[in-house]
């Protein structure tokens, strides 16, 4: 299968059984657009045709057009590799389009005991298998409400992975509101990524992510994250953006958070049932549009010497994740789950709470295989939408959390996510083409 697209003004054949990304004249464009996607067919002479026609035989001897896809299956894990632990149902901030319900998960505000985060460390380390490589994430409601007890638990984990063989590496979220020195310190010593949230111009963070007393957080987040960013070297970090319905002109918060000193930025979709914040239909074509203007952007940073690293603009299509990683998406269920302050395991922080999805406590140290097997067999096959996408093996088939809360199956791709990711996915392709030939 092949995907035909332009950027503007360049064109494009993206081929997806091989990975394969090819720079083309609007001619071969119209040209494969006419044969295989049923376009209209353009009035060429028949020295071009035949000049196209022998570059597409050109292509496809060397196996990058036109390949067969390799058919794998997806990955079924007896091991668990990570844990994203809810050390804290609480927040110090009320954000408006949180999907933890402002920390509380729509139960009562609580904390993780020690003792139960010691057993989660347990399970993990039991339940591991031959794996060397364990993560834990830390995560809430606001997990530096907590710092006291996730540095016992960095240590405890520490000690028991030495003696297991294993290695731990962790990962915290924090809306940053609480990252003084002392936890500054200890995240650059301990933590291998360091996700920090801030929306982008203070307009429009301040709008959404208020504190208790309903007042805008910039100006006691911005200049904690700054400090952050300047302590850590070469350690990995993200500045982690969320854009709504109301800011739809998003480039610039990704901008401004650029010319901020962050060059690692993530700006994500809200996902949200909160109507004058949701993303609709209605939204799809200016949130296409500015993730164009954003790439021109980016692109404009990059020739001047000052790019930064924008994640849904990675596209590696030489390397990266095998495939039978792709297909088998992100691991959630299967090799990855969350575990909740009184120890119950979850799926993910997205399944969290919801009693449905309930797959064990760490005291019993049992997962129920039923659901474990529903979540391992999910995979981008069994989401047949799917299947004619040319970014199946990008996307992955899209977040099960997310298909199932907006359409009721973990299986029905939410259509507004689709739209988004396919538009990104060709800014990227487009990103990574034209940083090659800038090199060349």
């Amino acid at each position: 299968m092949i995907h035909v697209f332009n950027y503007k003004d360049t064109y494009y054949i993206y081929d997806t059984g091989s990975g394969s990304l090819h720079e083309c004249d609007k001619d071969t464009a119209d040209f494969l657009k006419a044969e295989y996607e049923g376009g209209d067919k353009p009035s060429l002479s028949e020295e071009k045709k035949a000049e196209i026609l022998k570059d597409i035989e050109e292509l496809k001897s060397k196996g990058l057009l036109f390949k067969e896809e390799v058919k794998t299956y997806p990955l079924k894990s007896s091991e668990v590799k990570a844990l994203c632990l809810h050390i804290c149902h609480d927040c110090n901030l009320r954000c408006r389009y949180c999907f933890a319900d402002e920390g509380a998960y729509h139960s009562e505000r609580e904390f993780m005991s020690l003792e139960t985060a010691k057993k989660a460390i347990d399970f993990l380390i039991e339940n591991s298998g031959n794996r060397k490589v364990l993560e834990a994430d830390f995560f809430g409601g606001e997990p530096l409400m907590c710092l006291d007890t996730i540095k016992k638990v960095v240590a405890y984990a520490r000690e028991r992975g030495d003696k297991a063989g294993k290695k731990f590496l962790f990962t915290t979220t924090t809306n940053a509101l609480l990252l003084d020195d002392d936890a500054i310190d200890f995240f650059n010593r301990e933590m291998e990524n360091v996700v920090l949230s801030l929306d982008g111009r203070k307009e429009v963070h301040d709008a959404i992510r208020k504190t208790k007393n309903g007042k805008g957080s910039f100006d006691l987040v911005i200049n904690n994250i700054k400090k952050f960013v300047r302590s850590r070297g070469d350690k990995s970090y993200y500045v982690r953006g969320t854009f709504t319905s109301k800011n739809l002109d998003f480039s610039n918060d990704v901008i401004f958070l650029a010319e901020n000193g962050f060059d690692s930025i993530s700006m994500e979709p809200v996902v949200t049932d909160i109507d004058d914040l949701a993303i609709k239909d209605e939204h799809l074509p200016a949130i296409c549009a500015e993730y164009e203007n954003l790439c021109d952007k980016y692109l404009e940073k990059y020739e001047k010497g000052e790019g930064f690293n924008f994640f849904h603009f990675n596209i590696d299509l030489e390397g990266g994740v095998c495939l039978q990683k792709k297909v088998s998406a992100c691991g959630a269920g299967n090799e990855y789950f969350s575990v909740v302050p009184n120890g119950d395991i979850y799926p993910c922080h997205q399944f969290a709470g919801e009693k449905d999805f309930l797959m064990g406590n760490v005291y019993e140290g049992k997962l129920d295989p039923a659901i474990r097997d529903k979540f391992a067999s999910n995979c981008l096959f069994t989401r047949k939408e799917c299947g004619d996408c040319f970014a199946k093996f990008i996307c992955s088939g899209g977040c099960s959390a997310n298909n199932y809360h907006f359409t009721g199956d973990m299986n029905t791709p939410y259509k507004a996510t689709c739209a988004m990711m396919k538009k990104r996915i060709e800014c990227g392709m487009h990103v990574l083409a034209q940083k090659k030939s800038r090199k060349s």
